[in-house]
């Protein structure tokens, strides 16, 4: 083993770098020089460094798989730990629920409450958002003998979407709560103080006419009111909301933008629409009676 002093240790240690950049420098003069010299000594690197890639390459790739499926698990934990603490917020929440509604059915009992008849109610298929004579309103295909009038209430999985305008052979048209023509006898379920929902042709309707002393507030729910005999009350239509310049705006419950599916429901009201005459033969005309001869 050769034993280099330190004076030598030293000169060599100074002269690693100059050497490095001479060697970079000339490298780099010979690619200018000799092109296809120097893609035949990358290309000859590449050669011989594909065995080396090959071996690594799986190894590298359960390291990989492992540390992603490490990363997966812990964020399964904590949506696991999020998923526990709601289930337990929900257990609790049934269980006031439950114990709500066991009171109800006590207090109606001791009432006699005559329940409100079950309504029926058929499902149809948003085909085009053409309002014709309105600007917000949505056509149905109802298909022969789907049973729906005019008049019957459309809702979506979320709240209300209007009422029934317009019933053709195989379609129905909607009337949106939106459309400037709907006007809508409403609940603030907070106050219980009763407003009118009116339609404002953009995506909220404007809330008017609510009693003196009272004032909607940011966030409370709106539902339906049975006044006039129009609407079921407590359909939930959405919740208040205020603009830039202080007016009481209602944003939907209903996705009004992406109906697709809607249920049309027959309370048997007929508060909007007057019922429809009923249909009657016409008298049979007797014949004239013939004299005797």
């Amino acid at each position: 083993m050769i034993r280099l002093s330190i004076q030598a240790r030293q000169a060599l240690a100074r002269l690693t770098l100059p050497v490095l950049i001479v060697v970079s420098f000339g490298v780099m003069l010979l690619g200018k020089a000799d092109t296809l010299l120097a893609d035949r000594a990358r290309t000859a690197l590449a050669d011989g460094l594909v065995p080396i890639y090959t071996a690594l390459a799986a190894p590298l790739g359960r390291i990989h798989a492992a540390i992603t499926e490490t990363a997966t698990l812990w964020d399964m934990r904590a949506e696991n730990d999020r998923l526990r603490a709601e289930n337990d917020t929900l257990r609790r929440w049934q269980s006031v629920a439950l114990a709500l509604d066991a009171e109800n059915q006590r207090l109606k009992a001791s009432l006699r409450w005559i329940p409100d008849p079950q309504a029926s109610f058929v499902t149809a298929r948003v085909v085009a958002d053409a309002g014709g004579v309105y600007a917000k309103a949505v056509l149905l295909s109802t298909g022969p003998n789907s049973g729906i009038h005019k008049g019957e209430i459309a809702v979506d999985e979320r709240g209300l979407v209007g009422r029934i305008t317009e019933v053709g052979a195989r379609t129905a048209r909607v009337l949106l709560i939106t459309d400037l023509n709907s006007r809508i006898p409403v609940t603030l379920e907070t106050s219980r103080a009763h407003a009118i929902l009116v339609g404002t042709n953009g995506n909220r309707p404007r809330l008017q006419y609510w009693p003196e002393g009272v004032t909607p507030q940011e966030g409370e729910r709106v539902v339906t009111s049975a006044e006039a005999n129009a609407f079921p009350a407590n359909l939930p239509i959405g919740t208040v909301h205020y603009t830039s310049s202080g007016t009481a705006e209602v944003e939907p419950a209903a996705m009004l933008q992406k109906l697709e599916v809607v249920r049309i429901f027959d309370y048997g009201l007929n508060g909007v629409v007057a019922p429809e005459p009923p249909v009657t033969e016409p008298p049979v005309a007797e014949p004239p009676m013939q004299g005797r001869h």
